[in-house]
């Protein structure tokens, strides 16, 4: 019988990364209680979501049928591409020029093809960011590099 392997890894991973975020955060965080949450309230509850999340891929794919996809290695190395970029971009080169870069490098793998198509997704992005993150949060981060 042949199996949805591709569900039972990456469920089994998702459920494997829950459970080791609510271990972390229980063995090195105050739970507190619910009348009075500590610091590691939310991190386990997200964990134990995310692991129950990850269970129910997982296990229905044992009895369901399932085909052997390739290995979508461009994809994945387009979006740690974009999270990288992101970390060395943000304090250095603001908000806007950091969103419209990332949202470029992340759109590089997506399946439209077409430069308009992404320099339009990269401006809706970063507006809707500046729009979000600056003006109704009102957040202290650069949004210029020249701003800092």
């Amino acid at each position: 019988m042949r199996r949805d392997y591709h569900d039972i890894l990456w469920g089994g991973f998702l459920a494997l990364l829950g459970l080791g975020v609510a271990g972390y955060a229980a063995i090195h965080y105050d739970l507190g209680s619910l009348r009075r949450m500590g610091p590691g309230f939310f991190p386990v509850s997200l964990g134990v979501i995310l692991a129950a999340l990850g269970a129910a891929i997982a296990l229905p794919a044992f009895w369901r049928k399932g085909e052997l996809r390739p290995f979508a290695g461009r994809e994945l190395l387009g979006v740690i591409a974009a999270l990288l970029l992101f970390a060395l971009l943000m304090n250095r080169a603001g908000i806007v020029i950091t969103a419209a870069v990332v949202t470029l490098t992340a759109s590089v793998v997506a399946p439209r093809p077409g430069i308009l198509w992404r320099l339009v997704l990269a401006a809706a992005v970063t507006l809707l960011t500046w729009a979000i993150f600056i003006l109704a949060l009102e957040m202290t981060i650069p949004v210029w590099p020249w701003s800092r």
